[in-house]
């Protein structure tokens, strides 16, 4: 865990087991028990905490991403620029920004009212469905979202295809096939990681966006809060 690559990596780890925990227990425990139900503010701290770790995980993966860049790129700087001073500051500016984040989304929650007793169709509580079932004004809400997803989401997603995009040119350059190969190994595990981070969270959008089905909804969500987190370990496995 000494080197920056290891140390990213030993901090996603982490944050894919908090997240598992998260929504996971709460789920089971619902299944064993027969009993469905959560208070308003157990579903308000779950909201909370899915998004600093989902947030936390959308970092961690670009800073993973500019690590590569610099191994790949900018070798004989390597050990100046990701030193462990560096490493540190990327990771506690992220848990900085994904724990304000989701602090800010929810009490944007806890101003909107709510009529009786409600059923959210989902296996945990989500931010999108919890606000269309609100009945107050949630114009603000909807925004707020839309915008913070589209700073905090594509800033990282634009820092990846930047950062893949110079490697990818710099491999082409090596002479030896040998070269290329290794340059591609170097990613190819936090390339499969991306892929499926953001390709699950991108179908669980569309498929928001085409169907009613709560059910397949839920069954989309699943792919983005459990399937990346099973998946992840026996990528890098795969790796080592």
């Amino acid at each position: 865990l000494h080197t920056p690559m290891y140390f990213f990596l030993s901090n996603l780890s982490f944050n894919d087991i908090c997240l598992s925990t998260t929504t996971i227990p709460k789920m089971l425990v619902n299944i064993q028990t027969h009993n469905q139900s959560i208070s308003y503010i157990g579903c308000i701290t779950q909201i909370c905490f899915v998004m600093v770790f989902v947030g936390l995980e959308n970092f961690i993966l670009a800073a993973m991403a500019y690590d590569r860049y610099v191994a790949i790129c900018h070798p004989l700087r390597y050990t100046i620029v990701m030193n462990t001073h560096f490493c540190g500051l990327l990771i506690a500016l992220s848990m900085f920004i994904s724990i304000g984040n989701a602090l800010l989304h929810s009490l944007m929650v806890l101003r909107l009212s709510f009529c009786k007793d409600l059923e959210i169709p989902h296996f945990f509580c989500e931010l999108a469905k919890l606000i269309k079932i609100t009945c107050s004004d949630t114009l603000i809400n909807n925004i707020f979202i839309y915008f913070m997803a589209s700073l905090l989401g594509g800033i990282p997603l634009l820092g990846i295809i930047f950062s893949y995009t110079q490697i990818v040119s710099s491999v082409l350059r090596i002479p030896s096939a040998g070269g290329k190969y290794k340059g591609f190994l170097t990613c190819g595990s936090h390339l499969s990681v991306v892929l499926l981070f953001y390709g699950t969270v991108v179908g669980v959008y569309i498929t928001s966006e085409v169907t009613d089905s709560p059910r397949k909804t839920s069954v989309a969500s699943m792919m983005y809060i459990v399937i990346p987190q099973m998946m992840n370990p026996f990528i890098y496995s795969l790796r080592n």
